[in-house]
């Protein structure tokens, strides 16, 4: 059984997900905000998606963190590295559940799992995937530094743009800077 880290940052935990997360990820899936990210979806398929994030750990040593908001406690999203069959590269995907958005944890979160990813995995590249409609995503994939790539034909999720993270080694030499 693998152990899952916690990472703290400024105002957030990232830290592993559990069974009382279940219910602000079934709301958020429940709703029109996840049709980015295969959503709406049922009750029986929330929990199984859930399960996957967790699972993911188990067969690739990495995986994406319930996110809480450190001073309440609260679940406010799940963000990190992953690589689910049919995805084309590595990548750092981020969802924020209702309500949190618009607060700037997306990007707070998803730069210190992009660090765990570069400085702990030993990832050289990262992309994230992007609905073309989902500008706020595609916001905080560019206050990250990231740049447009191209698309990529998802079996189920459709097109989606490519965004290309500045590597470790872009990082060091101008850090985020350079790229924003």
């Amino acid at each position: 059984m693998i152990q899952i880290p916690t990472i703290s940052t400024p105002r957030l935990t990232l830290r592993p997900i559990e069974a009382r997360d279940f219910a602000s990820f079934t709301a958020f899936f429940a709703s029109e905000r996840s049709k980015f990210v295969g959503g709406p979806m049922s009750t029986e398929q929330s929990w199984r998606a859930l399960a996957t994030e967790l699972g993911h750990w188990q067969l690739r040593g990495f995986g994406r963190w319930a996110v809480e908001e450190s001073e309440t406690g609260e679940f406010a999203g799940i963000i990190g590295p992953w690589f689910p069959h049919g995805w084309p590269e590595p990548e750092l995907g981020w969802d924020l559940m209702n309500g949190f958005e618009g607060k700037g944890y997306a990007t707070e979160a998803a730069l210190a799992s992009r660090e765990y990813a570069y400085d702990t995995l030993g990832w050289k590249t990262a992309i994230s995937l992007v609905a073309p409609e989902n500008h706020g995503s595609r916001n905080v994939a560019k206050r990250m530094g990231a740049t447009y790539e191209g698309i990529y034909e998802h079996e189920r999720h459709g097109a989606l743009e490519i965004w290309r993270h500045p590597s470790p080694d872009d990082l060091a030499a101008g850090g985020m800077e350079a790229y924003a």
